[in-house]
């Protein structure tokens, strides 16, 4: 089958063709016009006139016209691969943000289709790889058109991957996302030798055939990095290790070229700075290049939702929540069609506010996620418990609540992921039952642990004086549990305030305090009886405090003590960030 269908009727000025905001003499090709309120429809598809018409798709997407995105691209979805791609993101996103089993099934159907529209494009009756074909035949074997078809069905497959993990929740399910991800790889990995050995004129469309080859490896390098041995085993792609600066450098070129994965890219590069490197890297570093890179995109699309939210969380890690407050606010009266959206802006108002110590406004949002989203009734009902215990006890009443009910509820409202409990909401579900159940314990106990559990204290890292305040808060906590002591808890207790105490102090820079309380919690791990996890993050914790000084030799040691504990909570997010840190300190060591 051949990608040309036939030419393109309409006039070309209604379509954007490109996106490329670091060259002004380009401005005109991509300037997107508002003033189209009626996307015209193709009559007839070309391979270059489908990218033309997928990049506007886009563009009404990044412009919160999610409808019109759609209703431009599934026209096409099953005669065209770029069209058939899109159609298939743009419905895995909303399914991912609506965690409606009826647009779960839309995303995968989409998918499914994609893959098909793709395979239809993809060369027939091969039984060997391009790379070995293009060796014995020469490059003029393989078509360019065949090589778009390929680098778009391994796109697919990621997607058909990210569904099948929310759709299917057994280890069949999780194996079948495994050996996705693994063909995608060898099918970019193969396109990627094949481009090496095409001549140096380009066509038109080559530039995002190298493009979403870019990305996809990009991604793959940077994703496979961050996984330990064990992970990538179990995803079947053993034998593949990924160099993370070759990925974020890939990444980097891929966001800042005029193709049609370009958007991706930044926005993969956005959610790995914003929050991979904060749940697990090491040190929260600032990367000014990559934020110049999203101001240009943020320049392009000023109204857009995701690029002001990421606008709003790049203004949380600089220690700006007033900024981040005001931006997120500006987000949720932007658009109103996807809802969704407005919820992951809920959730980062919500923590903003509990970073200040405003439980009421906090509470406010936890209600509302509560109340509207899909995601994670378990997280919400603690979120609202946990801050009503801070409350005063009229203001339950004023909200007809209660916290110890709240507490309770939340075990029953998990979700199952690959037959079994999210990590974080068996951790907060266990802790529920325990602040449900019994009295005696601190009152901010239950929001000191959901902050460590979702790394706050690393957001709040750059406001000093936020981290001062709740080490008050912690040292308080002290006093009270040293005055009434508990006898089943007492232990587990002093220890969780010991350690999130010697994590306060070492963003003090207070080093040598940090590590007295850090190995208190390690020196009573015997007599812990249910906060088990306590003593291997606890050696996280100093191993992170040696890299800090520069011991490495000690750093190892401690994050290779955690190797020896197993079945605790939150052990696999625990398992990432050892693995990265050991990555880290092997290179600059």
């Amino acid at each position: 089958m051949s990608l040309v269908l036939s030419k393109r009727e309409h006039d070309k000025k209604d379509v954007v063709t490109s996106f490329t905001p670091w060259k002004e003499e380009n401005d005109k090709e991509d300037k997107f016009e508002d003033a189209h309120e009626i996307i015209p429809a193709a009559a007839t598809m070309t391979l270059i006139s489908s990218l033309e018409e997928c990049t506007t798709g886009l563009y009404l997407f990044l412009n919160n016209r999610f409808s019109d995105a759609i209703n431009l691209i599934y026209p096409w979805s099953k005669n065209s691969i770029y069209h058939a791609l899109v159609y298939g993101i743009l419905m895995v996103v909303k399914a991912i943000l609506t965690f409606d089993p009826q647009d779960i099934e839309i995303g995968m159907t989409a998918v499914k289709e994609a893959l098909k529209t793709c395979n239809n494009f993809r060369r027939k009756g091969r039984i060997t790889s391009f790379s070995r074909l293009v060796s014995k035949q020469g490059i003029k074997a393989v078509k360019e058109e065949e090589l778009h078809a390929e680098v778009c069905y391994a796109e697919c497959l990621i997607l058909k991957s990210a569904v099948t993990l929310i759709q299917d929740e057994s280890i069949l399910g999780f194996l079948k996302s495994g050996i996705n991800i693994g063909l995608s790889y060898q099918i970019y990995k193969d396109c990627q030798q094949i481009l090496t050995q095409m001549p140096t004129t380009q066509s038109k469309t080559s530039r995002h055939l190298v493009g979403g080859v870019k990305f996809g490896l990009g991604a793959f390098n940077l994703m496979l990095s961050l996984m330990p041995p064990k992970t990538l085993k179990l995803l079947n792609v053993v034998g593949y290790y990924g160099d993370k600066e070759v990925g974020l450098t890939l990444l980097r070129e891929s966001a800042s070229e005029s193709h049609i994965n370009n958007v991706l890219s930044i926005l993969t590069l956005l959610f790995y700075y914003n929050y991979i490197c904060v749940a697990f890297g090491v040190e929260m570093g600032h990367n000014s290049s990559i934020e110049n890179l999203f101001l240009m995109y943020l320049q392009k699309f000023p109204k857009c939702i995701i690029l002001k939210f990421f606008h709003a969380r790049f203004s949380m890690l600089k220690g700006k929540f007033e900024n981040a407050q005001l931006t997120l606010e500006e987000c949720i009266v932007i658009q109103n069609e996807w809802k969704q959206l407005n919820h992951l802006c809920y959730w980062e108002l919500m923590g903003c506010h509990i970073f200040q110590q405003n439980w009421k406004q906090a509470y406010r949002y936890a209600d509302q996620l509560f109340q509207d989203s899909k995601w994670s009734k378990a997280m919400y009902s603690y979120s609202k418990a946990m801050l009503l215990a801070l409350l005063p006890s009229g203001f339950a009443k004023s909200v007809n609540e209660d916290m110890n009910s709240l507490f309770l509820n939340v075990d029953s409202l998990r979700i199952r992921f690959l037959g079994t409990s999210v990590p974080i909401e068996k951790f907060v579900a266990e802790k529920g039952q325990r602040y449900g159940s019994t009295t005696g314990w601190f009152t901010a106990q239950p929001i000191l642990e959901f902050i460590y559990a979702w790394s706050g204290f690393r957001v709040m890292s750059k406001r000093l004086h936020l981290i001062s305040c709740w080490l008050s808060v912690i040292d308080k906590g002290h006093d009270l549990l040293r005055e009434n002591p508990s006898k089943e808890y007492g232990t587990d207790d002093i220890s969780l305030l010991n350690l999130l105490k010697g994590l306060c102090l070492k963003h003090l820079g207070k080093y040598s305090m940090a590590e007295q309380y850090f190995n208190h919690v390690i020196q009573k791990q015997k007599l812990l009886k249910y906060d088990h996890y306590l003593v291997p993050y606890a050696y996280y914790e100093l191993g992170i405090l040696y890299y800090l000084k520069r011991d490495y030799d000690s750093a190892i040691k401690n994050l290779e003590n955690i190797k020896n504990y197993k079945d605790y909570s939150m052990e696999a997010r625990l398992q990432f960030r050892t693995h990265i840190a050991l990555e880290q300190i092997a290179k600059v060591k």
